[in-house]
């Protein structure tokens, strides 16, 4: 029962999961979900802000130049309803979505053409088009594009909702305890040994590790493999939007997500968290060590302000005020691959074999596919394979660790 696997005497179970951000907590759940026995580890306080899960919006799209994420992601959609019911409670408000670059960019017209997306029409044609799309001045050569499947997840509320479902199901989880060994042991039946700084052990028939930016770390640690998950600091910046326009840029209103293609790579989600202000970002950042970041967001940061303010005077002018900078900025990290392509596979090799699954390397783009990100690991860690994946049409194979080997830049494409 519930009640007996709360006990924290119980040192045994099924799967353990390291690390409780988006992936892990997602993880954990779809394990409990199948009645498996699960803990579920964190290294600091659940939902801290100290990794890449916390904050308060997330954008989903399924507009992606590489073919095999839309499928993850509507896959993904499926699973945050599912999740939602369970809950009786909404993270992810639904809205349209909006890309936005030169009409000759591969990646944009990839990811036009996988997610689904219709080209609107230009301002001065006849042709119908949305109210929103006026707050957008399309620079010359460019185009628009519109698609259905956008919406806001609230980050850490999301996170918290399947926290809290898994330990419905049972899942045991505990904060403040940091991993520091991941070991297997031959006995009887094989047995994954997961041990703690405070020097506590727990065992495991399977062990899933989503620990973010402490991967490499914890890896190199574990196997002595490097794996190429690097850590960047990133902003996020809220910006003020103009007086007059604050109803028409928020989700009320239905204005959209959106992303522009091209250098910089910009991300937006509406006006919806701090009223009057709407989050335009850009992706990327510089290298960071997790366990040594300065948190500045000061003047040192202009490489991730400047680009984005001259981004919006040139594509929003009339409608988000860029002097005095961004009103908010909020610290993030990505744990970034050279191909920006995730990582989701066995560690194998000869002590791991499929015992240990890890998910990592989300390089800023995975919580949209927390959900089913987290089946797929549970799947693989106990059925040594993801029939949802297969169902869904995921190709695995353009994440597994193998494809570094040789070959440091992955599955990198010049589109």
């Amino acid at each position: 029962t519930a009640t007996m696997a709360a006990q924290p005497a119980e040192r045994s179970f099924d799967v353990i999961v390291v690390g409780a951000g988006i992936m892990g907590s997602c993880a954990a759940h779809a394990a409990a979900s199948r009645g498996a026995r699960v803990l579920l580890l964190e290294q600091f306080d659940l939902l801290h802000q100290r990794g890449s899960s916390h904050g308060e919006s997330r954008t989903i799209r399924a507009t992606y130049p590489q073919p095999h994420y839309p499928p993850m992601v509507r896959l993904s959609r499926r699973l945050w309803d599912d999740a939602q019911r369970d809950s009786g409670y909404a993270v992810l408000t639904p809205t349209p979505h909006l890309d936005l670059g030169p009409r000759d960019d591969p990646a944009f017209l990839a990811s036009v053409a996988n997610g689904g997306a219709t080209v609107l029409a230009p301002a001065a044609a006849d042709a119908p088009r949305p109210a929103w799309a006026e707050a957008f001045r399309v620079p010359d050569g460019w185009a628009a594009a519109s698609s259905e499947l956008g919406g806001v997840m609230k980050a850490t509320k999301a996170v918290a909702m399947f926290q809290a479902l898994a330990a419905k199901m049972g899942a045991v989880v505990r904060d403040r305890t940091e991993v520091v060994d991941v070991a297997r042991r031959e006995g009887t039946t094989t047995t994954i040994v997961v041990k703690t700084a405070n020097g506590e052990e727990f065992h495991g028939g399977k062990c899933i590790i989503t620990v973010g930016a402490w991967t490499s770390k914890l890896v190199k640690s574990v196997t002595g493999a490097d794996l190429p998950v690097q850590p960047l600091h990133t902003l996020i910046c809220y910006w003020k939007v103009k007086p007059g326009h604050e109803r028409e840029l928020t989700t009320e209103a239905g204005f959209p997500t959106f992303a522009s293609y091209g250098l910089p790579y910009i991300y937006s989600t509406p006006s919806m968290e701090y009223p009057g202000l709407i989050k335009i970002a850009m992706h990327g950042g510089p290298p960071c060590d997790p366990d040594g970041r300065d948190w500045a967001i000061g003047p040192g940061e202009d490489g991730l302000v400047e680009p984005v303010a001259r981004w919006i005077d040139e594509v929003m002018p009339g409608r988000v005020e860029t002097a005095g900078g961004p009103v908010v900025r909020q610290a993030c990290m990505y744990s970034m691959t050279p191909d920006e392509d995730f990582v989701i596979d066995f560690l194998g090799g000869q002590e791991f074999g499929r015992d240990v699954v890890v998910g990592a390397g989300f390089s800023g783009h995975g919580f949209k596919m927390g959900p089913a990100v987290g089946r797929i690991l549970a799947e693989m860690a106990l059925d040594g394979e993801s029939g949802t994946a297969a169902e869904a049409g995921v190709e695995l194979r353009h994440f597994g660790i193998g494809r570094f080997d040789g070959n440091p830049t992955g599955n990198a494409r010049s589109y």
